[in-house]
């Protein structure tokens, strides 16, 4: 190896994303609740849209997104001139860090955020500052607490990956007016359609000059394969990030088929309510068996064990039985396993398993 050529600092430094499982070696007919996908995969409008984009695929698609971009912003009242689209959500986040932080900046967020939010700071050059979440709840004191002259963003998901949980608007409202005025609050909004009637914080968005919104197709919308996200925010940040943008990010299958995911809303609605059926039964079910968990907002429950190596055994008991969950010590969360909320199907037998487990000890 050639040690004068070197990568930039902080990058050695950054360890490798860690997907959910999808395989366990020796079982087959596995059931994968590992990656909060929608069980019921994107709408049959969507399927169709994607089918039929088989017929340009020789065609570079449009650099500006006018179409996905109008879409998006008739169904959610927006300004279509101050959305970004980007290959997933995870897009969005590294052009924030990538625009905005660099050497000497620092980028907050809480000790079970999205781990991203780690690795684009890194990727940047600046420095990523874990803060203390309250009984995993995000703690809009400890974060206005922890912000200094060099804070540059402060990122929260709203309701929270891997915890399910969420604070109000209000609470929202108050970090933003918190901050330092270089400072730059991203709501990750990646589960909010989860959540009923509520707008992921578009709405201070529009009000607040320092506040940028991320969404996914990764979920409900049950796109995760096609990896497409969009940002909304202050038209000054966004053509910032366009700037940086790859022209083609974005392919005409992508484009195409998340535009109809979006348009077909009355799909979205059904999920949300299914899912909402669904996790209630599923964290009942587990806490009929001594396993609690917080409320989830989400489509995951996190189910927390009395240990870490409780939490590990159920796991490698699940695996056997060909349930795949997530261990979550990534995220400082080493005696809990995040559940996907799958269908019923799916809900009913990894509540079964947990009871085995639970009556073997």
């Amino acid at each position: 190896m050639n040690d004068a050529i070197r990568p930039q600092p902080g990058i050695m430094d950054i360890a490798l994303y860690q997907g959910g499982k999808a395989h366990v070696s020796g079982v087959a007919n596995v059931v994968k609740l590992s990656s909060n996908e929608n069980p019921f995969g994107p709408s049959d409008k969507a399927k169709e849209a994607f089918a039929k984009s088989v017929h340009q695929l020789h065609r570079y698609p449009s650099t500006d997104h006018a179409a996905l971009r109008q879409a998006i912003a008739e169904t959610h009242r927006l300004d279509a001139g101050r959305i970004i689209c980007g290959v997933g959500s995870d897009e969005i986040i590294h052009f924030l860090c990538q625009a905005y932080a660099g050497p000497g900046d620092e980028v907050l967020y809480t000790e079970h955020g999205f781990l991203m939010y780690k690795i684009s700071a890194m990727a940047a050059g600046a420095t990523p500052v874990e803060v203390a979440e309250r009984e995993r709840t995000t703690d809009v004191d400890a974060l206005l607490a922890a912000c200094t002259e060099r804070t540059k963003l402060v990122f929260i998901a709203n309701p929270n990956n891997p915890t399910g949980t969420m604070i109000s608007a209000g609470e929202v409202a108050r970090l933003a007016r918190g901050l330092p005025p270089q400072a730059i609050l991203v709501l990750d909004g990646a589960y909010a359609e989860y959540v009923e009637g509520f707008d992921a914080g578009l709405s201070l968005v529009e009000a607040m000059p320092n506040v940028v919104m991320t969404r996914t197709f990764s979920k409900i919308y049950g796109l995760g394969g096609l990896r497409i996200g969009w940002g909304y925010g202050p038209q000054a940040i966004i053509d910032v990030l366009n700037r940086i943008r790859g022209p083609f990010n974005l392919s005409n299958t992508q484009l195409e088929t998340a535009e109809a995911a979006v348009r077909d809303q009355d799909y979205v609605a059904k999920c949300r309510a299914e899912n909402a059926r669904l996790r209630h039964w599923l964290a009942e079910a587990l806490a009929e068996v001594g396993v609690p968990s917080d409320t989830s907002m989400a489509n995951f429950v996190l189910a927390r064990f009395a240990s870490t190596e409780e939490a590990e055994a159920c796991d490698d008991y699940l695996q056997g039985q060909g349930l795949i969950v997530r261990r979550v010590a990534s995220y400082n969360l080493p005696h809990c396993l995040r559940i996907t909320v799958g269908d019923e199907a799916s809900c009913r037998r990894i509540a079964y398993a947990v009871g085995q487990f639970k009556g073997l000890k």
